[in-house]
């Protein structure tokens, strides 16, 4: 737990040194764009695992050294994104920040839906090759069925 939300606040102050040291000399967003993507990555990543509390005993849960650790990071994480917008809002003009972070939300959004699609999309398949089998099976089935019938009436009949 310790571990990933120490990679989450690595992550956020990466990302801040990049942005800072990219954001003089960046002449459009997309220089920096891929800072910011870390910067995000990573606080989001701290607040997850705030939430997440999955510590495997009480002390690690309720712990007043992983509280405090846990509330200061996350506090942390997002000073670091808000020096980061008004640096960003600043450089490029006002509203910048919330534009990349709406246009950000958008793709994740249609990439969750596409994967969403794609699921459906693969449990109808596996349904109907399913049925397929089935259908086959009966068909298989009768026409043994059948055979066996001919073949013993042929059995049967006078020489």
């Amino acid at each position: 737990m310790i571990a990933e939300t120490l990679a989450g606040i690595a992550l956020v102050k990466s990302a801040v040194d990049g942005i800072k040291s990219a954001i003089g000399t960046a002449k459009d967003v997309s220089e920096v764009a891929g800072h910011i993507d870390n910067l995000l990555t990573g606080e989001k990543q701290v607040q997850q695992q705030r939430a997440k509390k999955s510590g495997t005993s009480i002390g690690d849960q309720f712990g007043i050294k992983s509280v405090a650790q846990e509330v200061i990071d996350a506090r942390l994480a997002q000073e670091q994104v808000n020096e980061m917008r008004n640096l960003v809002d600043m450089r490029f003009g006002p509203g910048t920040w919330q534009s990349i972070v709406d246009e950000r939300a958008r793709r994740i959004q249609e990439a969750k839906e596409a994967e969403r699609q794609a699921r459906i999309k693969a449990q109808q398949e596996h349904e109907e090759f399913v049925e397929g089998l089935k259908q086959s099976a009966l068909v298989s089935l009768v026409v043994a069925i059948a055979a066996g019938l001919l073949f013993a009436a042929i059995a049967l009949l006078p020489k």
